[in-house]
């Protein structure tokens, strides 16, 4: 159960880390849609492990294999089926784990749930599954490209080290030039060294990927129990190690008034503007026509070489100090995921919003 996500545009994601391959099915896919799978692999280099020593080195080629819901180029509206081979898995690094319970990890709670876990890599609960979340992006971003609407997300914070530059100072259409995706290049530097360190001292770091959405028309979003701002959230925190989201001003509302927090409106011209965008471009559940933007934190890797304190599947105490392959920090890796997500949730409400008259 809860392996699907989406109502019109779904998709459903199967596979462990360690399995011969993984996969998806999308659902509700427009038909005549043009398909590169050039630009799907594209996405998924972006999400692939092994790019820098930012990453885990783990070789994935990460080529998706379409087998059903593509004809002459084109999306027929059936379901799309696809998978993607894995090349790299080296599961006698988790022979010895595979009795005791990793700090920071889903081995506990999947052992309780379920009575059986998949110890190699991880199994279902490897982030090893947010490629499947790539692809669905990647063909969601091929219907919002139609609409113009343009998805940014960046790492804006790792560790104690903040990209302070506003949006517009920020060029986004080059964040994946940067190796940690932080457009700017001295923060950017800052965070590769930072990373570093803590892959020098077998540790890892945190982070926060920031998101911005383009051209979002007025009015996307279900009230009153599915707004785009909570379905946004539930998109964005089921992805792996995210802690936590916060729209527009976020936490920092708490400290504002009204005056402060409100976002006044105005006329010109004929056209309805809004003077400031605190409320990160949703109100009542319902997109403004701003840009929609959000920020989520996600934790340190919680493979890391230290040694900790855990218990074995026996409840025995003992000792851990966990090897392999291993991200000292995912946020990097977050970003297109975050895209992705995103992208996904608006296609959805797009095509759930009947009083939107869009063409395809």
């Amino acid at each position: 159960m809860s392996n699907s996500f989406g109502k019109l545009f779904r998709f459903t994601s199967f596979g462990e880390s360690h399995g011969k391959l993984i996969g998806g099915v999308i659902d509700g896919m427009p038909s005549g849609i043009e398909i590169n799978e050039n630009y799907i692999n594209n996405e998924l280099a972006k999400r692939k492990p092994g790019q820098s020593q930012l990453t885990t080195q783990r070789k994935e080629k990460d080529k998706i294999q379409i087998v059903s819901g593509i004809f002459n180029g084109k999306t027929t509206g059936t379901p799309i089926a696809f998978f993607i081979e894995n090349s790299d898995a080296k599961s006698k690094h988790y022979e010895k784990l595979k009795n005791i319970f990793r700090p920071g990890h889903a081995d506990y709670t999947y052992q309780q749930k379920y009575e059986i876990r998949d110890w190699r890599g991880g199994g279902r609960q490897s982030a090893r599954e947010t490629a499947i979340r790539v692809v669905a992006g990647a063909f969601a971003k091929l219907i919002l490209k139609k609409f113009n609407i343009k998805i940014y997300a960046f790492t804006s914070q790792m560790g104690k080290i903040k990209q302070t530059k506003t949006i517009n100072e920020l060029d986004l259409s080059k964040i994946y030039r940067y190796p940690t995706r932080c457009p700017d290049t001295l923060t950017d530097t800052k965070m590769q060294e930072l990373i570093l360190q803590y892959k020098q001292k077998k540790d890892s770091i945190g982070g926060v990927v920031s998101c911005v959405v383009t051209n979002v028309p007025v009015g996307l979003g279900e009230p009153v129990y599915d707004k785009l701002n909570a379905r946004l959230a539930y998109a964005i925190m089921s992805i792996n190690a995210c802690k936590g989201f916060e729209i527009g001003k976020g936490f920092e509302v708490a400290q504002m008034t009204g005056s402060q927090n409100n976002d006044p409106m105005t006329v010109n011209n004929g056209e309805i503007l809004f003077l400031n965008n605190n409320a990160g471009g949703i109100l009542g559940g319902i997109s403004t026509g701003q840009n929609i933007f959000f920020r989520a934190a996600f934790k340190p890797t919680p493979s890391i070489g230290i040694e900790q304190q855990t218990i074995t599947t026996n409840k025995q105490n003992t000792k851990i100090k966990i090897t392999g392959r291993h991200d000292p920090c995912i946020v990097p890796r977050a970003v297109v995921v975050v895209e992705a997500m995103t992208a996904v949730t608006l296609v959805d409400f797009i095509l759930l919003n009947n009083s939107l008259k869009f063409e395809l």
